[in-house]
Protein backbone atom coordinates (compact mmCIF):
# COMPACT_ATOMS: atom_id res chain seq x y z
CA UNK A 1 0.00 0.00 0.00
CA UNK A 2 3.10 2.29 0.60
CA UNK A 3 4.25 1.42 -3.22
CA UNK A 4 1.09 2.55 -4.43
CA UNK A 5 0.54 5.99 -2.02
CA UNK A 6 4.36 6.75 -2.65
CA UNK A 7 3.63 6.28 -6.84
CA UNK A 8 0.35 8.33 -6.60
CA UNK A 9 2.37 11.27 -4.95
CA UNK A 10 5.14 11.48 -7.16
CA UNK A 11 2.38 11.31 -10.01
CA UNK A 12 1.04 14.00 -8.80
CA UNK A 13 3.57 16.16 -8.18
CA UNK A 14 4.74 15.59 -11.71
CA UNK A 15 1.69 16.54 -13.15
CA UNK A 16 1.74 19.69 -11.46
CA UNK A 17 4.79 20.03 -12.89
CA UNK A 18 3.79 19.53 -16.19
CA UNK A 19 0.19 21.19 -16.21
CA UNK A 20 0.31 24.20 -14.30
CA UNK A 21 3.72 25.94 -16.44
CA UNK A 22 0.93 25.13 -19.39
CA UNK A 23 -1.54 27.13 -17.28
CA UNK A 24 0.96 30.15 -16.98
CA UNK A 25 1.59 29.53 -20.54
CA UNK A 26 -2.10 30.40 -21.27
CA UNK A 27 -1.46 33.94 -19.70
CA UNK A 28 1.32 34.19 -22.03
CA UNK A 29 -0.90 33.97 -25.04
CA UNK A 30 -3.45 36.85 -23.51
CA UNK A 31 -0.68 38.68 -23.19
CA UNK A 32 1.01 38.34 -26.56
CA UNK A 33 -2.41 38.72 -28.06
CA UNK A 34 -3.22 41.51 -25.76
CA UNK A 35 0.42 43.78 -27.22
CA UNK A 36 1.00 42.05 -30.56
CA UNK A 37 -0.61 42.62 -33.91
CA UNK A 38 -1.27 39.06 -35.69
CA UNK A 39 1.39 39.23 -38.11
CA UNK A 40 4.05 40.01 -35.11
CA UNK A 41 2.07 36.81 -32.76
CA UNK A 42 2.33 34.80 -36.30
CA UNK A 43 6.17 35.28 -36.73
CA UNK A 44 6.50 34.19 -32.92
CA UNK A 45 4.49 31.13 -33.50
CA UNK A 46 6.90 30.18 -36.30
CA UNK A 47 10.09 30.96 -34.55
CA UNK A 48 8.69 28.91 -31.74
CA UNK A 49 6.79 25.92 -33.96
CA UNK A 50 10.99 25.75 -35.07
CA UNK A 51 11.93 25.51 -31.49
CA UNK A 52 9.83 22.87 -31.23
CA UNK A 53 11.05 20.31 -33.82
CA UNK A 54 15.13 21.43 -32.85
CA UNK A 55 14.31 20.71 -29.01
CA UNK A 56 13.12 16.87 -29.68
CA UNK A 57 16.36 16.92 -32.78
CA UNK A 58 18.75 18.08 -29.99
CA UNK A 59 17.91 15.72 -27.10
CA UNK A 60 17.73 12.32 -29.67
CA UNK A 61 15.97 9.99 -27.44
CA UNK A 62 18.73 10.74 -24.70
CA UNK A 63 15.90 11.53 -22.11
CA UNK A 64 14.90 8.21 -22.33
CA UNK A 65 17.47 6.19 -22.84
CA UNK A 66 19.23 7.55 -19.68
CA UNK A 67 16.31 6.22 -17.89
CA UNK A 68 16.50 3.11 -19.40
CA UNK A 69 20.11 2.50 -18.67
CA UNK A 70 20.36 4.50 -15.47
CA UNK A 71 17.53 1.51 -14.23
CA UNK A 72 19.15 -1.16 -15.63
CA UNK A 73 23.05 -0.10 -15.43
CA UNK A 74 24.66 -1.06 -12.11
CA UNK A 75 27.47 1.90 -12.41
CA UNK A 76 25.00 4.18 -12.25
CA UNK A 77 27.66 7.39 -12.61
CA UNK A 78 28.67 5.85 -15.93
CA UNK A 79 25.29 5.96 -17.41
CA UNK A 80 25.13 9.93 -15.92
CA UNK A 81 28.38 11.12 -17.28
CA UNK A 82 28.24 9.59 -20.42
CA UNK A 83 24.46 11.14 -21.76
CA UNK A 84 25.50 14.38 -19.31
CA UNK A 85 28.76 14.47 -21.69
CA UNK A 86 26.87 13.42 -25.46
CA UNK A 87 24.53 16.22 -24.95
CA UNK A 88 26.83 19.02 -23.64
CA UNK A 89 28.97 18.43 -26.92
CA UNK A 90 26.27 17.86 -29.09
CA UNK A 91 24.71 21.80 -27.85
CA UNK A 92 27.90 22.39 -28.56
CA UNK A 93 28.43 21.68 -31.65
CA UNK A 94 24.81 22.41 -32.70
CA UNK A 95 25.06 26.01 -31.04
CA UNK A 96 28.36 26.86 -33.25
CA UNK A 97 27.10 25.83 -36.64
CA UNK A 98 23.70 27.20 -35.92
CA UNK A 99 25.51 30.81 -35.59
CA UNK A 100 27.46 30.23 -38.46
CA UNK A 101 24.17 29.28 -40.70
CA UNK A 102 21.69 31.85 -38.80
CA UNK A 103 21.22 34.14 -41.40
CA UNK A 104 20.14 31.12 -43.63
CA UNK A 105 17.80 29.87 -41.15
CA UNK A 106 16.41 33.04 -40.48
CA UNK A 107 15.70 33.22 -44.55
CA UNK A 108 14.19 29.82 -44.43
CA UNK A 109 11.87 30.02 -41.48
CA UNK A 110 11.28 33.93 -42.91
CA UNK A 111 11.72 35.61 -39.59
CA UNK A 112 14.54 37.92 -38.47
CA UNK A 113 18.26 37.14 -37.75
CA UNK A 114 17.84 38.50 -34.48
CA UNK A 115 15.08 36.39 -32.95
CA UNK A 116 17.13 33.22 -34.60
CA UNK A 117 20.16 34.01 -32.56
CA UNK A 118 17.91 34.02 -29.43
CA UNK A 119 16.20 30.69 -30.27
CA UNK A 120 19.25 29.21 -30.57
CA UNK A 121 20.65 30.05 -27.54
CA UNK A 122 17.40 29.15 -25.60
CA UNK A 123 17.14 25.52 -27.45
CA UNK A 124 21.25 24.92 -26.54
CA UNK A 125 20.66 26.08 -22.54
CA UNK A 126 17.18 23.68 -22.73
CA UNK A 127 19.02 20.91 -23.86
CA UNK A 128 22.04 21.59 -21.30
CA UNK A 129 19.42 20.61 -18.64
CA UNK A 130 18.02 17.45 -19.93
CA UNK A 131 20.10 14.85 -18.10
CA UNK A 132 20.03 16.97 -14.67
CA UNK A 133 16.49 16.67 -15.19
CA UNK A 134 16.22 13.59 -15.67
CA UNK A 135 18.10 12.49 -12.84
CA UNK A 136 16.14 14.51 -10.45
CA UNK A 137 13.27 12.08 -11.39
CA UNK A 138 15.55 8.80 -11.72
CA UNK A 139 16.68 10.05 -7.77
CA UNK A 140 12.83 10.37 -6.52
CA UNK A 141 13.29 14.13 -5.90
CA UNK A 142 9.63 15.06 -7.69
CA UNK A 143 9.61 18.66 -5.51
CA UNK A 144 13.21 19.71 -6.50
CA UNK A 145 12.41 18.94 -10.25
CA UNK A 146 8.30 20.48 -10.14
CA UNK A 147 9.91 23.70 -8.63
CA UNK A 148 12.64 23.77 -10.86
CA UNK A 149 9.75 23.62 -13.88
CA UNK A 150 7.47 25.75 -12.36
CA UNK A 151 10.10 28.43 -11.55
CA UNK A 152 11.28 28.56 -14.58
CA UNK A 153 7.92 29.26 -16.03
CA UNK A 154 6.74 31.93 -13.61
CA UNK A 155 10.08 34.13 -14.56
CA UNK A 156 9.00 33.73 -18.08
CA UNK A 157 5.62 35.11 -17.25
CA UNK A 158 7.32 37.76 -15.19
CA UNK A 159 9.62 38.76 -17.09
CA UNK A 160 7.31 39.47 -20.08
CA UNK A 161 5.08 41.13 -17.94
CA UNK A 162 7.51 43.83 -17.00
CA UNK A 163 9.00 44.15 -20.52
CA UNK A 164 5.77 44.21 -22.26
CA UNK A 165 3.37 46.07 -19.84
CA UNK A 166 5.55 47.76 -17.09
CA UNK A 167 8.48 49.02 -18.98
CA UNK A 168 6.51 51.23 -21.43
CA UNK A 169 5.11 52.89 -18.73
CA UNK A 170 8.07 53.56 -17.15
CA UNK A 171 9.88 54.71 -20.18
CA UNK A 172 6.90 57.09 -21.26
CA UNK A 173 6.87 58.67 -17.75
CA UNK A 174 10.31 58.72 -16.69
CA UNK A 175 12.41 58.22 -20.31
CA UNK A 176 15.60 59.72 -18.38
CA UNK A 177 15.45 57.29 -15.74
CA UNK A 178 17.19 53.67 -16.13
CA UNK A 179 14.82 51.35 -16.34
CA UNK A 180 13.36 54.41 -19.02
CA UNK A 181 16.54 53.94 -20.79
CA UNK A 182 16.45 50.02 -20.76
CA UNK A 183 13.41 50.38 -23.29
CA UNK A 184 13.80 50.06 -26.97
CA UNK A 185 10.63 51.28 -28.79
CA UNK A 186 8.44 48.05 -31.11
CA UNK A 187 10.89 46.00 -29.50
CA UNK A 188 7.71 43.39 -28.65
CA UNK A 189 8.80 40.17 -30.11
CA UNK A 190 12.54 40.76 -28.92
CA UNK A 191 11.57 41.18 -25.25
CA UNK A 192 9.64 37.85 -25.69
CA UNK A 193 12.38 35.90 -26.49
CA UNK A 194 15.01 37.71 -24.38
CA UNK A 195 12.46 36.76 -21.35
CA UNK A 196 12.92 33.20 -22.32
CA UNK A 197 16.25 33.48 -22.48
CA UNK A 198 16.77 34.87 -19.04
CA UNK A 199 14.41 31.85 -17.49
CA UNK A 200 16.45 29.06 -19.59
CA UNK A 201 19.53 31.05 -18.12
CA UNK A 202 18.25 30.80 -14.55
CA UNK A 203 17.21 27.43 -14.61
CA UNK A 204 20.62 26.22 -16.01
CA UNK A 205 22.48 28.45 -13.17
CA UNK A 206 20.29 26.14 -10.73
CA UNK A 207 21.46 22.79 -12.44
CA UNK A 208 24.68 23.54 -12.86
CA UNK A 209 26.01 21.95 -9.94
CA UNK A 210 25.50 18.63 -12.42
CA UNK A 211 28.07 19.74 -14.39
CA UNK A 212 30.49 20.00 -11.44
CA UNK A 213 29.77 17.26 -10.15
CA UNK A 214 30.73 14.61 -12.65
CA UNK A 215 32.95 11.60 -11.19
CA UNK A 216 33.15 9.72 -15.32
CA UNK A 217 34.51 9.97 -18.03
CA UNK A 218 32.17 9.06 -21.17
CA UNK A 219 32.44 5.43 -21.76
CA UNK A 220 31.74 5.27 -25.55
CA UNK A 221 30.35 1.54 -25.56
CA UNK A 222 27.66 2.38 -23.31
CA UNK A 223 26.93 5.69 -25.83
CA UNK A 224 26.25 3.64 -28.38
CA UNK A 225 23.43 1.20 -26.69
CA UNK A 226 21.95 4.44 -25.51
CA UNK A 227 22.15 5.83 -29.19
CA UNK A 228 20.83 2.35 -30.41
CA UNK A 229 17.46 2.69 -27.87
CA UNK A 230 17.15 6.59 -28.25
CA UNK A 231 16.80 6.84 -32.25
CA UNK A 232 13.69 4.89 -32.48
CA UNK A 233 12.58 7.65 -30.30
CA UNK A 234 14.04 10.61 -31.74
CA UNK A 235 12.03 9.49 -35.02
CA UNK A 236 9.22 8.82 -33.14
CA UNK A 237 9.74 12.70 -31.36
CA UNK A 238 10.25 14.25 -34.71
CA UNK A 239 7.13 12.72 -35.88
CA UNK A 240 5.07 14.22 -33.18
CA UNK A 241 6.47 17.60 -33.54
CA UNK A 242 5.63 17.72 -37.14
CA UNK A 243 1.81 16.41 -36.26
CA UNK A 244 1.54 19.11 -33.51
CA UNK A 245 3.34 22.23 -34.64
CA UNK A 246 4.60 22.23 -38.05
CA UNK A 247 1.53 23.22 -39.77
CA UNK A 248 2.58 26.67 -38.49
CA UNK A 249 5.46 26.55 -40.11
CA UNK A 250 3.81 25.56 -43.65
CA UNK A 251 1.05 28.17 -43.09
CA UNK A 252 4.10 30.48 -42.96
CA UNK A 253 5.69 28.94 -46.17
CA UNK A 254 2.15 28.61 -48.45
CA UNK A 255 0.42 31.45 -48.23
CA UNK A 256 1.48 34.96 -49.80
CA UNK A 257 3.68 36.78 -48.06
CA UNK A 258 1.26 39.02 -47.25
CA UNK A 259 -1.32 37.78 -45.33
CA UNK A 260 0.79 34.49 -44.03
CA UNK A 261 2.08 35.95 -41.15
CA UNK A 262 -0.98 37.36 -39.96
CA UNK A 263 -3.07 34.26 -40.81
CA UNK A 264 -0.65 31.85 -38.45
CA UNK A 265 -0.75 34.25 -35.72
CA UNK A 266 -4.95 34.21 -35.60
CA UNK A 267 -4.46 30.30 -36.11
CA UNK A 268 -1.92 29.72 -33.40
CA UNK A 269 -3.61 32.06 -30.71
CA UNK A 270 -7.05 30.45 -31.49
CA UNK A 271 -5.18 26.75 -31.61
CA UNK A 272 -4.28 27.33 -27.85
CA UNK A 273 -8.18 26.95 -26.96
CA UNK A 274 -7.54 23.49 -27.36
CA UNK A 275 -5.23 23.37 -24.22
CA UNK A 276 -8.04 22.91 -22.13
CA UNK A 277 -8.65 19.11 -23.87
CA UNK A 278 -4.79 18.89 -23.63
CA UNK A 279 -4.45 19.64 -20.32
CA UNK A 280 -7.15 17.13 -18.82
CA UNK A 281 -5.37 14.24 -21.38
CA UNK A 282 -2.04 15.08 -20.08
CA UNK A 283 -3.18 15.16 -16.33
CA UNK A 284 -5.01 11.90 -17.09
CA UNK A 285 -1.78 10.13 -19.41
CA UNK A 286 0.22 11.24 -16.40
CA UNK A 287 -1.61 9.90 -13.14
CA UNK A 288 -2.66 6.43 -14.97
CA UNK A 289 0.57 5.48 -17.12
CA UNK A 290 2.39 4.27 -14.22
CA UNK A 291 -0.60 2.20 -13.25
CA UNK A 292 -0.79 0.86 -16.61
CA UNK A 293 2.87 -0.98 -16.16
CA UNK A 294 2.15 -1.89 -12.45
CA UNK A 295 -1.42 -3.85 -13.56
CA UNK A 296 0.26 -5.44 -16.41
CA UNK A 297 0.65 -8.61 -14.94
CA UNK A 298 -2.95 -8.94 -12.73
CA UNK A 299 -5.32 -11.64 -14.17
CA UNK A 300 -8.17 -8.60 -15.07
CA UNK A 301 -5.52 -5.69 -16.57
CA UNK A 302 -7.01 -6.21 -20.01
CA UNK A 303 -10.43 -5.65 -18.36
CA UNK A 304 -9.40 -2.87 -16.41
CA UNK A 305 -7.92 -0.72 -19.27
CA UNK A 306 -11.14 -1.36 -21.16
CA UNK A 307 -12.90 1.05 -18.10
CA UNK A 308 -9.89 3.36 -17.55
CA UNK A 309 -10.47 4.49 -21.56
CA UNK A 310 -14.41 4.29 -21.63
CA UNK A 311 -14.01 6.99 -18.75
CA UNK A 312 -11.74 8.46 -20.57
CA UNK A 313 -13.53 8.70 -23.35
CA UNK A 314 -16.83 9.91 -21.16
CA UNK A 315 -15.30 12.46 -19.57
CA UNK A 316 -13.01 13.95 -22.74
CA UNK A 317 -16.78 14.11 -24.22
CA UNK A 318 -18.01 16.38 -21.88
CA UNK A 319 -14.99 18.21 -22.07
CA UNK A 320 -15.41 18.61 -25.91
CA UNK A 321 -18.35 19.46 -25.70
CA UNK A 322 -18.93 22.12 -23.00
CA UNK A 323 -15.29 24.38 -24.07
CA UNK A 324 -17.45 24.13 -27.65
CA UNK A 325 -20.40 25.41 -26.52
CA UNK A 326 -18.90 28.03 -24.16
CA UNK A 327 -15.99 28.90 -26.53
CA UNK A 328 -16.87 32.24 -27.49
CA UNK A 329 -17.25 33.09 -24.00
CA UNK A 330 -13.59 31.66 -23.17
CA UNK A 331 -12.18 33.46 -26.36
CA UNK A 332 -12.42 36.62 -23.91
CA UNK A 333 -10.63 34.80 -21.53
CA UNK A 334 -7.89 33.48 -23.71
CA UNK A 335 -7.82 36.46 -26.63
CA UNK A 336 -7.80 40.35 -25.77
CA UNK A 337 -7.73 41.42 -29.72
CA UNK A 338 -10.91 40.94 -31.86
CA UNK A 339 -8.29 40.43 -34.76
CA UNK A 340 -7.42 37.05 -33.66
CA UNK A 341 -11.41 35.92 -33.94
CA UNK A 342 -11.70 35.34 -37.14
CA UNK A 343 -9.75 31.81 -37.02
CA UNK A 344 -12.07 30.38 -33.99
CA UNK A 345 -14.14 28.85 -36.77
CA UNK A 346 -11.30 25.81 -36.48
CA UNK A 347 -11.74 25.37 -32.49
CA UNK A 348 -13.97 22.62 -32.18
CA UNK A 349 -11.35 20.38 -35.19
CA UNK A 350 -8.60 21.09 -32.79
CA UNK A 351 -10.07 20.42 -29.59
CA UNK A 352 -11.71 17.03 -31.12
CA UNK A 353 -7.86 16.26 -32.72
CA UNK A 354 -6.81 16.25 -29.21
CA UNK A 355 -9.02 14.61 -27.96
CA UNK A 356 -8.55 11.82 -30.65
CA UNK A 357 -4.63 12.09 -29.66
CA UNK A 358 -5.56 11.66 -26.29
CA UNK A 359 -7.57 8.50 -26.92
CA UNK A 360 -4.23 7.29 -29.00
CA UNK A 361 -2.25 7.64 -25.97
CA UNK A 362 -4.94 5.53 -23.76
CA UNK A 363 -5.09 2.83 -26.53
CA UNK A 364 -0.56 3.02 -27.15
CA UNK A 365 -0.75 0.43 -24.23
CA UNK A 366 -0.51 -2.49 -25.91
CA UNK A 367 2.54 -1.96 -27.59
CA UNK A 368 4.16 -0.61 -24.50
CA UNK A 369 3.08 -3.50 -22.65
CA UNK A 370 4.70 -5.79 -25.53
CA UNK A 371 8.06 -4.41 -25.84
CA UNK A 372 6.68 -3.19 -29.50
CA UNK A 373 7.54 0.82 -28.99
CA UNK A 374 8.58 0.91 -32.97
CA UNK A 375 5.07 0.63 -33.72
CA UNK A 376 4.32 3.68 -32.27
CA UNK A 377 7.16 5.59 -34.11
CA UNK A 378 5.89 3.95 -37.40
CA UNK A 379 1.80 5.13 -36.40
CA UNK A 380 3.29 8.20 -35.66
CA UNK A 381 4.96 8.81 -38.86
CA UNK A 382 1.98 7.67 -40.62
CA UNK A 383 0.34 10.57 -38.66
CA UNK A 384 3.19 13.16 -40.21
CA UNK A 385 3.06 11.49 -43.14
CA UNK A 386 -0.65 12.73 -43.52
CA UNK A 387 0.27 16.34 -41.96
CA UNK A 388 2.30 17.14 -44.42
CA UNK A 389 0.23 15.81 -47.75
CA UNK A 390 -3.22 17.33 -46.53
CA UNK A 391 -1.56 20.58 -45.87
CA UNK A 392 0.17 20.74 -49.17
CA UNK A 393 -3.16 20.08 -50.60
CA UNK A 394 -5.70 22.23 -48.61
CA UNK A 395 -3.75 25.55 -47.18
CA UNK A 396 -3.64 27.14 -50.92
CA UNK A 397 -7.69 26.16 -50.62
CA UNK A 398 -8.47 26.74 -47.01
CA UNK A 399 -5.50 28.16 -45.47
CA UNK A 400 -5.87 27.11 -41.69
CA UNK A 401 -8.61 25.74 -41.39
CA UNK A 402 -6.96 23.47 -44.16
CA UNK A 403 -4.35 22.82 -41.42
CA UNK A 404 -7.11 21.78 -39.11
CA UNK A 405 -8.94 19.60 -40.92
CA UNK A 406 -5.14 17.71 -41.51
CA UNK A 407 -4.63 17.75 -37.84
CA UNK A 408 -7.75 15.78 -36.90
CA UNK A 409 -6.90 13.52 -40.02
CA UNK A 410 -3.77 12.56 -38.72
CA UNK A 411 -4.33 11.99 -34.83
CA UNK A 412 -7.63 10.79 -35.58
CA UNK A 413 -5.99 7.92 -38.06
CA UNK A 414 -3.43 7.18 -35.72
CA UNK A 415 -6.22 6.86 -32.97
CA UNK A 416 -7.82 4.09 -35.37
CA UNK A 417 -4.56 2.33 -36.20
CA UNK A 418 -3.59 2.01 -32.83
CA UNK A 419 -6.83 0.64 -32.14
CA UNK A 420 -6.54 -1.98 -35.14
CA UNK A 421 -3.39 -3.48 -34.07
CA UNK A 422 -3.71 -3.74 -30.50
CA UNK A 423 -6.56 -6.03 -31.11
CA UNK A 424 -4.20 -8.12 -32.62
CA UNK A 425 -1.30 -8.18 -30.32
CA UNK A 426 -3.00 -6.94 -27.10
CA UNK A 427 -6.53 -7.39 -27.50
CA UNK A 428 -8.53 -5.50 -24.59
CA UNK A 429 -12.23 -5.79 -24.64
CA UNK A 430 -13.41 -2.27 -25.04
CA UNK A 431 -16.99 -1.70 -25.03
CA UNK A 432 -17.01 0.03 -28.08
CA UNK A 433 -20.86 0.59 -28.03
CA UNK A 434 -20.71 3.10 -25.36
CA UNK A 435 -17.53 4.41 -26.27
CA UNK A 436 -18.86 5.43 -29.49
CA UNK A 437 -22.14 6.32 -28.62
CA UNK A 438 -20.17 9.16 -25.86
CA UNK A 439 -17.77 9.97 -28.88
CA UNK A 440 -20.53 10.17 -31.38
CA UNK A 441 -23.40 11.90 -29.72
CA UNK A 442 -20.73 14.93 -28.09
CA UNK A 443 -19.40 15.45 -31.41
CA UNK A 444 -22.79 15.62 -33.04
CA UNK A 445 -24.13 18.01 -30.13
CA UNK A 446 -21.06 19.81 -30.64
CA UNK A 447 -21.52 20.47 -34.46
CA UNK A 448 -25.31 21.58 -33.73
CA UNK A 449 -23.99 24.41 -30.73
CA UNK A 450 -20.84 25.71 -33.27
CA UNK A 451 -21.59 25.63 -36.66
CA UNK A 452 -25.51 25.42 -36.32
CA UNK A 453 -26.64 27.85 -33.30
CA UNK A 454 -23.15 29.53 -32.57
CA UNK A 455 -23.51 31.59 -28.97
CA UNK A 456 -27.07 30.49 -28.55
CA UNK A 457 -27.03 29.23 -24.80
CA UNK A 458 -30.69 28.59 -25.25
CA UNK A 459 -29.45 25.59 -27.26
CA UNK A 460 -26.21 24.89 -26.54
CA UNK A 461 -26.77 24.78 -22.80
CA UNK A 462 -30.04 22.18 -22.85
CA UNK A 463 -27.69 19.98 -25.29
CA UNK A 464 -24.81 19.74 -22.72
CA UNK A 465 -27.18 18.80 -19.91
CA UNK A 466 -28.84 16.16 -22.33
CA UNK A 467 -25.27 14.19 -22.78
CA UNK A 468 -24.88 14.48 -19.04
CA UNK A 469 -28.30 13.00 -18.70
CA UNK A 470 -27.51 10.58 -21.42
CA UNK A 471 -24.03 9.50 -19.69
CA UNK A 472 -25.94 9.49 -16.21
CA UNK A 473 -28.19 7.20 -17.78
CA UNK A 474 -26.08 4.65 -19.05
CA UNK A 475 -23.61 4.53 -16.04
CA UNK A 476 -26.02 5.13 -13.11
CA UNK A 477 -25.59 1.70 -12.16
CA UNK A 478 -21.45 2.68 -11.48
CA UNK A 479 -21.84 6.16 -10.50
CA UNK A 480 -24.55 5.28 -7.60
CA UNK A 481 -22.07 2.26 -6.46
CA UNK A 482 -19.36 4.70 -6.33
CA UNK A 483 -21.96 6.94 -4.16
CA UNK A 484 -22.81 4.20 -1.46
CA UNK A 485 -19.34 3.45 -1.38
CA UNK A 486 -18.51 6.83 -0.17
CA UNK A 487 -21.20 6.91 2.42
Amino acid sequence: MGLYKSLFKQTAIYGLATVLPRMLSFLLVRLYTKVLPTGEYGEVSIVLSWMVFFNVVLSYGMETAFFRFYNSETDKENVIATSTISIFWSSIVFLFGALIFRGTLASLANVEVQYITYAIWILVLDALVIVPFSKLRANQRPIIYAVIKIGNVAVNLLLNVFFLLVLPKIADSNPNSFLGNLYVDNYEIGYIFVSNLAASLLTLLVLSPNYLSLTRKFDAALWKKMMQYGLPILVAGIAFAVNEHFDKILLGYWLPDNVAKAEVGAYSACYKLGLFMVLFATAFRLGIEPFFFSHSNHEKAPQTYAMITKYFVIFGSLILLGVIVFADILKFLLLDNKSYWEAMKVVPLIILANFCLGIYNNLSVWYKLTDRTKMGAYISIVGAVLTLVLNYLLIPKFSYFGSAIATIAAYGSMMFISYVLGNRYYPIPYDMEKIGGYLGLSILFSAISFYGFRENYFVGIPLLLLFVYFVYHNEKATILSIIKRKK
